[in-house]
């Protein structure tokens, strides 16, 4: 069977008009219809969750054309209560369209447990970075009596003891006994006088002490002690000699604490010269 010509154009047209008609609705769909149902080109700004409770999360996202799903991950911060949001996404100030969901990371009802971390016997600087590195606070610093200063004596949660491999929970504060240096043992100042620096120096190290400042002058006496035939004590000024302590502080007798300073006066020594010495040996 033969189309005429009529029939065939008629086909043709009708064709074309199909082809309009598809692509018409086609371009209707996709720039009139669809945006209209998902608000093309209109977004909401992602507000900032952090620290709002799950109790408050729905009636907040609602009121912003938001939801919320809260994922199997939880964390903890002590800055927070628990089931508070610590993270989110999207992140805050992201655009995002309406009735978008945005996923939340709780913060967990009790803290973890850590291993607590040993911190005698090193300095509270050491104990502050070690705290850290455990997710750990620094609670108050109690100084004692101790030769070791700023060394850390003892470490304590909630005013008992705790020993290394301990568990304490995450985010707990530790308190630390400090050493202040100075000690708590009481004794008498050693006698330098008379003695050379080096000798005064090696007794006051030697005694727990600590050597002070150094004074020199040209020359010095002290009174000492001296001890006749008979036994009697008479106290006679005397030169002391060149290189040698003529005056100490505290006096010797004193009550000093360990790890104090003891200060020094020096009678100088005379300095001659190489070529003084050639000379005088001419």
């Amino acid at each position: 069977m033969k189309l005429g010509r009529r029939t065939y154009k008629d086909l043709i047209f009708h064709l074309i008009i199909m082809v309009l008609i598809g692509v018409g609705l086609i371009l209707f769909f996709f720039y009139v219809y669809l945006p209209m149902s998902t608000n093309h080109g209109e977004t909401i700004t992602v507000p900032n969750l952090e620290g709002v409770t799950i109790e408050e999360l729905d009636d907040y996202l609602i009121k912003r054309n938001l939801r919320f799903e809260v994922t199997e991950d939880s964390g903890y911060s002590a800055n927070y209560p628990p089931f508070a949001v610590l993270k989110q996404f999207p992140l805050a100030n992201a655009k995002v369209k309406e009735n978008r969901k945005v996923y939340v990371t709780l913060n967990a009802q009790s803290p973890p447990l850590v291993r607590m971390p040993r911190l005698i016997d090193g300095s509270v600087k050491n104990a502050q970075l070690v705290l850290r590195t455990y997710d750990l606070l620094l609670g108050d610093i109690t100084y004692v009596p101790d030769i070791a200063a700023n060394a850390v004596l003892e470490q304590f949660y909630k005013s008992k003891p705790v020993v290394e491999g301990e568990y304490v929970p995450k985010g707990a504060k530790i308190d630390l006994e400090v050493g202040d240096g100075l000690g708590n043992q009481i004794f008498e100042s050693p006698f330098l006088i008379g003695q050379n620096l080096e000798d005064a120096q090696f007794a006051i190290i030697g005694s727990g002490l600590k050597v002070g400042d150094v004074y020199y002058q040209k020359d010095g006496k002290a009174e000492l002690e001296v001890e006749d035939d008979e036994g009697n004590i008479t106290i006679e000024e005397k030169e002391i000699a060149a290189g040698s302590v003529f005056k100490q502080r505290p006096e010797a007798g004193t009550k000093v604490k360990l790890g104090q300073a003891i200060d020094l006066w020096v009678v100088e020594q005379d300095t001659v010269s190489a070529l003084d010495m050639i000379q005088a040996n001419q």
